[in-house]
């Protein structure tokens, strides 16, 4: 049974069901930030803990396809160096992850945050969209709208 699960889970399959699996927790951050629900599942440390062992287990299976994993050093080197490691199909899928954990996170601060500073929903809605595609982006864009709100500019909250 084991050796099934392990041949059912290809980077593909792992890229697919990531992507929707984090479709519903993105949805919650949006509509119903308040909810227990929302903060078990999406405040806590569940969905980033299982992003996290997923990126484990590509890493894993990086080593075992005898990756170098000193190569993804070179990525800092230059811009050629950047595009050939993510031309490797396990170590995009391993950055890919990365950026869903830290997404995930962002948004789940800003949802947290706004409710701390009494911000609609409707105003974080579209912060938290441009958090899910471009992360900084939607995070910006937060920003300007809680220092409106909360009518202090501060950086150690």
């Amino acid at each position: 049974m084991l050796i099934q699960f392990k041949d059912y889970l290809t980077f593909e399959n792992i890229y697919l069901w990531t992507n929707i699996a984090i479709l519903p927790f993105w949805i919650m951050l949006i509509l119903i930030p308040n909810l227990t629900i929302t903060k078990i599942f999406v405040n806590s440390i569940i969905i980033p803990l299982i992003l996290s062992c997923t990126y484990v287990y590509v890493l894993y299976q990086a080593i075992l396809m005898d990756e170098s994993i000193i190569d993804i050093f070179k990525l800092y080197l230059s811009l050629d160096d950047l595009y050939t490691v993510f031309a490797t199909e396990n170590f995009l899928l391993i950055f890919w992850l990365h950026f869903l954990a830290l997404n995930i996170f962002l948004g789940s601060w800003i949802s947290l945050d706004a409710i701390k500073y009494n911000i609609s929903k409707k105003i974080t809605f579209i912060p938290l969209v441009l958090v899910y595609f471009t992360g900084p982006l939607g995070f910006v864009l937060y920003w300007f709208f809680r220092v409106f709100y909360s009518k202090k500019l501060g950086i150690h909250d």
